[in-house]
């Protein structure tokens, strides 16, 4: 996780593809909002093109199997914050808060 957490920003830009690492990236922590608009779609059972284009802002009747991959890594980054990512966000607030009492009580 970076140093200084990045706010989540409620409709971001989205990369073709999505940086992956066993902890949360910049990205991660920017596209918060969007993990949960895709898991929430997913859980509606919406169009995976609708989403795209909504949510990922890609054009999947130009370009369908590019938007394809672009919806499925996101969709999948965003169901790993959702089974292992969210333990490491509430780590690191755990600590910032331990290390902000200590500075409190200094």
């Amino acid at each position: 996780m970076s140093e200084t957490p990045r706010a989540p920003k409620l409709d971001p830009n989205v990369t073709e593809d999505v940086p992956w690492s066993d902890d949360i990236t910049s990205y991660d922590e920017e596209h918060l909002v969007t993990y949960m608009r895709l898991l929430d779609a997913d859980a509606e059972g919406a169009d995976w093109r609708e989403v795209a284009r909504i949510v990922l802002h890609r054009e999947p009747e130009t370009e369908e199997e590019r938007t394809r991959r672009c919806w499925e890594v996101h969709l999948a980054r965003a169901r790993w914050m959702a089974s292992n990512g969210y333990r490491k966000l509430l780590e690191q607030a755990a600590l910032e808060t331990r290390v902000s009492d200590e500075q409190t009580r200094d």
